[in-house]
């Protein structure tokens, strides 16, 4: 259903702009629309330019309430009785003393960081057994830690080592270097480091101030390493328990703070109105009709605050915005309605259309009792814990699956559990009229396909009406024409392959021809109705070719739409053989049932064939139904709200 909506005008002294956002508006959904524009006539209007003074707070309120170790819900509504001083003061003082925690916990890390490269850089000479600080103070010989790559090194060892006036000490050893220190006397210390340099020895440099050896230097960082970050989460931990500590009244404070802000911005779309004497505050936008009876009432007593109700304003300003309003059940499919576009006010709401039709077309589709049980299940679950739009679908989808699968007698595949109410789709066949045998559920298909359309036809009569739109009323293929000549067509088909005499020759000229020739002459036929004495401009030639093609069009998606239907019939067979052929592969046939086969095979046809129905059906509600009834040129109505703010 769509909300009708109002337009509405508020002003009162400037100064009282927040009081009424905040005792007024706040209670009610409004889309706001930018005032200085919408009032554009009118003389002295300002915009707003005052700087958000609970946005700061907020953010830093937001901040804070990351750190809980249990976090607000939106379930959860928490009240408070400080005072807006009293919750800035506190979001201060709460932030002033996490940024001391912080502070000191940067410190932390920065040394513990420190700590880590140090002992990296001493992880490949553990192994050396050496005092670091000895070796490197040594007076008559020199010693330089690094790498080596090993190609190198095998090169050092085979050519150059036995006349090298050096020891090398290796340490550690990858696929790469080879890691380790070399020992020289101060004499050869020039020409054993060039020819290490030529080898590509990197040199890593060691801090002299170790007095032990590798390991145990190593096992000194290491545990200091240790003791920071015991410090780091003592920190979190005290960061946590002062925020634990003011649970309920930092969320009552976001909470609180945030409808301020929200409410504070509104002058983003209000309008200041100044003359010598007063200054004014103006905002306007869209409210629900019954949302505009109730402020009216709010605000009768209020002498600060005055409010004009705007009739029609949408000839001068615009088409309203569209709201749209279900019951719960039903809330989930408007996902759909807005993928494709949201309905103008003289549209009909399509969701509860499509919420029926969708749901029991793929439960036709996709009919099994398990496998249905299971989208029911975990979709629900998933709505109800996520709010998920498309879950909520799936599971009341999945209803429908179960109910098809009582019809048709299949439980996870296994037709031989319980006896099928209805038929089974693979075996059931018709004989018709010069056709022979046929599946029985291809004839459903289309002769639900058939009634559909007629049914969406008279929505489109129903839209054209809201619209007093002439053409789309009586001369349209979709409109009064078009559901007489189709119908005829139905009436005529059903008779034939039922065996009932059809309409005679002179019948099926009058309710097949003469619809034929109010679609070419349409709209001549208009003006002549609406009394616009307007000429054929291409010329009578190019009249009657144009209407040859788009009679043709028209006879060709009234076959193409009906046909389109099949693909239900079709899918409800080819779900029946694959799940057959998943029955064969675990060996049912045999006698010998593989349950790990049945279990990841049903897994399977659920993922992937309900992916493909589900899209197969939304193909249908778009290209086959919303085409001959449904344009989806609204626009959305967004109100200014905790969850819509205003930008």
């Amino acid at each position: 259903m769509i909300v009708k909506m109002k337009f509405l005008s508020i002003s009162g002294p400037r100064t009282d702009i927040d009081r009424v956002s905040d005792t007024y508006l706040s209670k009610y959904e409004m889309q706001l629309e930018n005032a200085v524009t919408e009032l554009r006539t009118t003389d002295n209007l300002m915009p707003f330019v005052d700087v958000n003074p609970y946005r700061d707070a907020l953010q830093k309120a937001e901040k804070l309430v990351e750190h809980l170790s249990v976090p607000g819900t939106e379930d959860e509504t928490i009240k408070t009785e400080l005072t807006v001083d009293e919750m800035l003061d506190l979001i201060r003082e709460i932030n002033h003393d996490s940024l001391e925690l912080q502070e000191k916990q940067e410190l932390l890390k920065k040394d513990r960081d420190s700590l880590k490269e140090k002992r990296d850089v001493l992880e490949p000479f553990k192994s050396l057994d050496m005092n670091l600080h000895q070796v490197l103070n040594l007076e008559y010989f020199k010693v330089r830690f690094g790498r080596i790559a090993i190609d190198y090194y095998q090169k050092l060892e085979k050519y150059l080592y036995n006349d090298l006036h050096a020891i090398f000490l290796e340490g550690m050893r990858n696929d790469s270097y080879v890691y380790g220190c070399y020992f020289v006397s101060n004499s050869e210390v020039g020409k054993v480091d060039s020819v290490f340099s030529s080898l590509h020895f990197e040199k890593i440099g060691l801090d002299d101030h170790y007095d032990d050896t590798p390991t145990e230097s190593y096992k000194k960082l290491d545990d200091e390493i240790q003791a920071a970050e015991t410090k780091i989460d003592e920190l979190d931990n005290q960061m946590q328990g002062l925020v634990d500590n003011h649970r309920e009244e930092l969320l009552a404070t976001q909470n609180r703070l945030e409808e301020l802000s929200n409410n504070f911005d509104v002058r983003k779309m209000a309008a200041r109105v100044k003359n010598n004497e007063e200054d004014h505050y103006i905002i306007c936008g869209w409210m629900g009709e019954k949302d505009v009876e109730h402020f009216l009432k709010d605000i009768e007593n209020d002498d600060r605050v005055f409010a004009v109700v705007e009739e029609d304003r949408e000839k001068f300003y615009g088409k309203p915005p569209t709201k749209l309003k279900n019951p719960k059940l039903f809330k989930p499919f408007e996902m759909f309605i807005k993928m494709y576009g949201m309905p103008d006010e003289k549209e009909m709401d399509p969701t509860i259309f499509v919420a029926l039709t969708y749901t029991l077309i793929f439960g036709a589709m996709f009919g099994d009792v398990g496998q249905g049980a299971l989208l029911f299940i975990i979709g629900g679950i998933l709505y109800l814990t996520k709010k998920m739009n498309l879950a909520g679908i799936i599971s009341i989808a999945g209803l429908f699956s179960m109910f098809f699968g009582f019809m048709f007698g299949s439980v996870f595949g296994f037709e031989n559990i319980i006896h099928a109410k209805w038929m089974r789709p693979v075996e059931a066949m018709t004989k018709l009229p010069f056709v022979g045998q046929l599946n029985t559920i291809f004839i459903i298909a289309i002769a639900f396909g058939m009634a559909l359309n007629l049914l969406v036809m008279v929505f489109q009569i129903i839209n054209s009406i809201r619209a007093k739109d002439t053409e789309n009323i009586w001369f349209s293929p979709n409109g009064i024409a078009g559901f007489i000549f189709y119908g005829m067509i139905i009436v005529t088909v059903v008779l034939f392959f039922t065996g009932h005499k059809t309409p005679g020759n002179v019948l099926l000229a009058i309710f097949l021809g003469i619809p034929i020739l109010v679609f070419i002459f349409k709209e001549p036929l208009t003006n002549l109705v609406e009394r616009n004495h307007k000429k054929i401009e291409e010329g009578k030639v190019m009249f009657f070719v144009q209407a040859f093609f788009e009679i043709f069009e028209t006879m060709l998606s009234y076959f193409s739409n009906t046909l389109s239907y099949v693909r239900i019939g079709a899918f409800a067979v080819s779900h029946a053989a694959i799940m057959e052929v998943v029955l064969m592969l675990a060996g049912a046939d045999k006698g010998q049932i593989s349950w790990p086969v049945i279990i990841i095979g049903n897994l399977i046809v659920i993922g992937i064939e309900g992916l493909i129905v589900g899209i197969q059906v939304l193909r249908l509600e778009y290209y086959e139904m919303f085409s001959r009834f449904y344009r989806g040129t609204g626009r959305e109505f967004k109100p200014f709200n905790k969850k819509n703010k205003v930008k």
